[in-house]
């Protein structure tokens, strides 16, 4: 009788061919660097589509008259910005400082309370309970999707029937609704603001104002400053309401009177070193305000991203 034996076969040894791993592996890295490469070259390009419009203003500014249509853009002639704002602060009896400082309290003025009643608005929605409380913030969210634009005619027959047009109040009104600014308010409330440190300062026997006021107003720095930096840069571009609203250049914005200048320049070409040099002037605000506030609206656009 025959024994049948069974042998066992031996394992296969495990492939031991990493070309295709090490291929994955050298591919990665270029494919890596392509991508980075792309995204660094069109970030490139927004910045100098950014800056180069910047750039040619604070070229312009520091050119004379026959400099400025004498030579290129980009190319610098004789260095005469001290003569050019010396001539624009005291053109038409320094009129151009008159404008500035209307723009400063159209912006900063206006600003201010439009952003501490967005605030505060936010803050109630967020944090209390009331009958038509979501209905209502639709309502408010509805107003974002209307352009600014198309209730300028609407807004300048009230101010007419209430006889505030061509005064201050006819733009530093206005400025105080923005309900862009009470939408984001709601949110930094419910980011920046908990529930139980309201809750506390309650059953300390603080009231309601005195709670918003001391503990939730501080708690919405970032968001306070990142509204306020909106709206200021909205009040500070507002041409269209100025030019409805406006008709005495004592009371123009500095945009507003840089457009009429510029409109006067094909009869009187000595006003185009004044609007450019005017133009530069007027964008000095906005990048001081940025540069001086933006640890504030940094950590402001990031709220709520983390619970």
């Amino acid at each position: 009788m025959s024994t049948l034996t069974h042998s066992t076969p031996a394992p296969t040894p495990p492939s031991t061919d990493t070309r295709p791993q090490a291929t994955a592996r050298r591919r990665t890295p270029a494919h890596a660097l392509l991508s980075k490469g792309v995204v660094n070259g069109l970030l490139i390009l927004a910045v100098c589509y950014t800056l180069m419009p910047v750039s040619w203003l604070l070229i312009a500014a520091t050119k004379n008259h026959r400099d400025l249509f004498a030579t290129s853009g980009f190319t610098l002639g004789d260095f005469d910005l001290l003569a050019n704002l010396r001539h624009l602060f005291t053109v038409n009896d320094g009129i151009y400082l008159r404008w500035f400082g209307n723009s400063v309290l159209y912006s900063v003025v206006g600003s201010a309370a439009s952003t501490l009643i967005c605030v505060a608005t936010g803050y109630a929605f967020d944090k209390y309970d009331f009958r038509g409380k979501e209905k209502l913030f639709g309502l408010v969210l509805g107003g974002v999707l209307v352009p600014s634009t198309v209730i300028q005619l609407p807004m300048y027959l009230l101010a007419s029937k209430a006889g505030i047009v061509n005064t201050y109040w006819a733009l530093l009104l206005p400025a105080l609704v923005n309900p862009f600014g009470v939408y984001l308010a709601r949110v930094f409330s419910e980011g920046y603001v908990p529930g139980e440190v309201l809750e506390a300062a309650r059953v300390d026997g603080a009231g309601e104002l005195r709670t918003f006021a001391r503990i939730a107003l501080p708690m919405l720095a970032p968001g306070f400053m990142t509204i306020f930096l909106f709206s200021f840069t909205a009040s500070w571009n507002n041409f269209f309401g100025a030019l409805v609203m406006l008709n005495d250049e004592h009371l123009y914005p500095v945009n507003l009177g840089l457009f009429m200048w510029n409109s006067v320049t094909q009869q009187q070409p000595e006003y185009y070193s004044l609007v450019i040099t005017g133009s530069l002037v007027a964008v000095l605000p906005l990048i001081v305000a940025f540069v001086c506030l933006q640890r504030f609206w940094r950590s402001g656009l990031t709220a709520g991203a983390v619970k």
